[in-house]
């Protein structure tokens, strides 16, 4: 590598550096880094060098996990950024944006199933094959396996 295209001091983190600034386990940078989610080089010494921008690509990915973004999903979010470059704030508009709908989606049928789930317990039966408010004569059993009411 050249001294043009090496990064100056500073701008790299190693993987110790990486998980103590984003709170990330080691383990679980070496899976991104597998997964393809973040990239790094290698030193002439196989040591893993991450570029600074790496961080704000973590918060991406972890904010994205925890409201439930699959992370394929969110792999192919990241692809879709031109020459593979850390989202900056209008790339996460129009990525949460288009995550909206399907977080939406996923709020509804929680909310449906606390309903319905608080509902069931209501009765005080539990058993919804002889429930006759919820479930009378077994007829969801028609439906198909598993807790017919709390699916959609």
């Amino acid at each position: 590598m050249s001294d043009q295209t090496r990064p100056h001091p500073g701008q790299e983190l190693s993987v110790g550096e990486v998980a103590t600034r984003s709170g990330v386990p080691v383990s679980a940078l070496h899976f991104y880094e597998r997964e393809g989610l973040i990239r790094s080089r290698r030193t002439a010494g196989n040591q893993r060098r991450f570029r600074r921008e790496v961080l704000r690509r973590l918060s991406f990915i972890r904010i994205a996990q925890r409201v439930g973004i699959p992370l394929a999903e969110i792999r192919s979010s990241l692809d879709s950024l031109p020459d593979g470059r850390t989202p900056n704030r209008k790339d996460w508009e129009e990525l949460s944006a288009q995550w909206r709908a399907d977080l939406d989606d996923r709020i509804h049928r929680l909310q449906q199933l606390r309903d319905d789930f608080t509902g069931c317990i209501g009765c005080g039966c539990l058993s919804l094959d002889r429930c006759g408010l919820v479930n009378p004569h077994d007829r969801l059993a028609a439906d198909g396996p598993g807790p017919r009411r709390l699916v959609s």
